[in-house]
């Protein structure tokens, strides 16, 4: 009886240096090839497909597209900052739904959180869409801050803060959003007085 079957194999085609976002700096990398091949007696005899190309991390063992390698430090930065900003807003948003309702104040101050966050008008139909997409999926805000906010830095931390205090203030606020804003010193890792100062420094908003 014949044994066939098929295993892949992965070569190293290039060697470099890149700016990996894993580590978040300049580290060398290996340009690496995984083809899969026909066996016979599980003896790679003839390649099977194209061979897929990954940058391999040398440091951190990370992998990624190859589309990695066109990303600067400027620019990988600069992509992390606008994630940013967008999760600082869905926090924001889910911090206003976190009680079940939402009211025009409520709307009106999250528009100009949102305009100051990402340095563009924001509309209802935009802030309706987080709404909508936060309930089908039933995102609890303590739980999305505390996965997101892992890759904030302590600036970044401090405004995301800021906004969720602007947006849960623009109405009377419940129960619900003081206890979730107390929990919040907690996740973004604040003391006493870090979590004082980015509320007063909240207070200071141009126009929220």
């Amino acid at each position: 009886m014949i044994l066939i079957g098929t295993m892949n194999l992965t070569t190293t085609r290039d060697r470099g240096d890149f700016h990996c976002p894993t580590c978040a700096a300049t580290k060398s990398y290996r340009l690496r090839a995984r083809r899969p091949w026909l066996t016979i007696y599980f003896i790679p005899t003839v390649p099977v497909g194209a061979a897929e190309l990954f940058v391999h991390c040398d440091q951190c063992r990370s992998t990624w597209d190859l589309t990695v390698l066109e990303l600067d430090q400027q620019s990988h930065e600069m992509a992390q900052e606008s994630q940013f900003r967008e999760e600082a807003l869905r926090s924001s948003v889910l911090i206003v739904i976190a009680d079940g309702a939402i009211t025009d104040a409520e709307i009106k101050s999250l528009e100009t959180i949102g305009s100051h966050l990402l340095e563009r008008p924001v509309d209802r139909e935009e802030l309706g869409q987080l709404c909508s997409i936060a309930q089908q999926n039933q995102i609890e805000a303590g739980n999305y801050v505390l996965t997101v906010s892992r890759r904030w830095s302590q600036s970044q931390r401090s405004t995301a803060l800021q906004a969720m205090f602007l947006a849960a203030t623009a109405d009377e606020m419940g129960e619900t959003q003081t206890k979730l804003l107390a929990r919040m010193r907690d996740t973004l890792e604040f003391t006493d007085l870090e979590y004082e100062q980015a509320i007063e420094q909240a207070l200071l908003w141009e126009g929220v």
